[in-house]
C-alpha cells in the first residue's frame, strides 16, 4: 500500500487539486493531516468524492513538519509499504514528479527519494537568504557523505517519499525535524537519492511574506545544525557563530505528536 501524507493548514484554495494529483499517481490512500485550520479545508476533504481520502483532524496547529510525522505514524500503523509526502499547498503540475518519487520507493528499492527543487538554471534567481540556506543544506550533506549524490537536496523542501524500511528503522518522531531524519537514514546506510527535479516556483506553493520566508529559512538552518551535531556525536544544538536559529521550531507541538503516537485507534 502506497500512502500519501498531506499536511494541511488553511489550504482551501489549493487542496482539491493536490488531492486530485495524488489520486492520479495513483496512491492507495491519502491522509490529509488538518491542523489548526479555520477555513473550509476540512469540508473540502470531507466532500471530496473518493473513499481513498481519510483525514486526520487536529483542532490545534501542530507546527511545521509535525503533521508529516503524524501522517507517517498513521501510515505505518496501517501497514504502508511506502509513504509519499506532499504539502497541501503544492498544486502545481507535479503529477510526474510524484510518480517518479513513488516508483523510486516501491520499485527501485530507494529508501528516501528526494526532489531537487533548485536545478542549476535556477540558482541565479536565489536571494541571499536562499543561497545561504542552500550552503547550510550542502554542508550537512557533505557531513553525511551525501553531497556528491544529492547536492543540497533535503526532505525539508519539496515532495519526497520513503520506504517501509525507512519507516521501520528511523524513529518517526524525527520526521518532524527532516534534516535529522536524513542524518539518521545516512547513519543506517539506507538508500538515499534524488529521484525528481522541479524548480521550486513550479511546485505551486503560494507567495509568502519576507518575514515568513526568513523564519522558514531559520527553521531549516537550525534543523540542519541539529543534524550536523547529531552526525558528529554532539548535543543537538541550533547555533552557529554565536547565532541560534529557531525560526518556527518552538511552535512544533511534540507533545501532541507523542500523544498521537500512543493512540491505539486509527481514526
Amino acid at each position: 500500500m502506497l500512502v500519501a501524507v498531506v499536511p494541511v493548514k488553511n489550504e482551501a484554495l489549493r487542496l482539491e487539486t493536490v488531492l486530485k494529483n495524488l489520486l492520479a499517481v495513483p496512491v492507495d490512500l491519502v491522509v490529509p493531516v488538518l491542523n489548526g485550520c479555520n477555513d473550509c479545508s476540512e469540508q473540502i476533504v470531507r466532500d471530496f468524492p473518493s473513499q481513498l481520502v481519510k483525514p486526520l483532524v487536529f483542532a490545534d496547529a501542530l507546527g511545521i513538519d509535525i503533521p508529516r510525522a503524524v501522517g507517517a505514524i498513521q501510515a505505518k500503523k496501517l501497514g504502508a509499504r511506502a509513504v509519499l509526502f506532499v504539502d497541501g499547498d503544492m498544486d502545481g503540475d507535479i503529477v510526474d514528479v510524484l510518480r517518479e518519487l513513488a516508483t523510486a520507493v516501491t520499485a527501485k528499492e530507494m529508501d528516501l527519494a528526494l526532489t531537487n527543487c533548485y536545478p542549476a538554471e535556477e540558482l541565479a534567481r536565489l536571494s541571499d537568504l536562499a543561497s545561504y540556506l542552500l550552503e547550510i543544506r550542502l554542508a550537512l550533506n557533505r557531513e553525511l557523505g551525501l553531497a556528491q549524490l544529492i547536492g543540497p537536496a533535503s526532505p525539508s523542501h519539496g515532495p519526497h517519499a520513503v520506504s517501509r524500511r525507512f519507516l521501520s528503522q528511523i524513529p518517526l518522531r524525527e520526521l518532524a525535524v527532516p534534516p535529522v531524519a536524513l542524518a539518521l537514514a545516512a547513519q543506517k546506510g539506507l538508500k538515499i537519492g534524488v529521484e525528481a527535479i522541479i524548480a521550486h516556483r513550479h511546485l505551486g506553493s503560494p507567495f509568502r511574506t519576507a518575514v515568513h520566508a526568513r523564519r522558514i529559512a531559520e527553521t531549516i538552518i537550525g534543523d540542519c545544525l541539529e543534524a550536523i551535531n547529531l552526525a558528529r556525536g554532539l548535543p543537538r544544538e541550533r547555533s552557529l557563530n554565536g547565532v541560534t536559529y529557531l525560526g518556527y521550531h518552538s511552535e512544533r507541538r511534540f507533545d501532541l505528536l507523542e500523544a498521537f503516537s500512543l493512540r491505539e485507534d486509527l481514526t
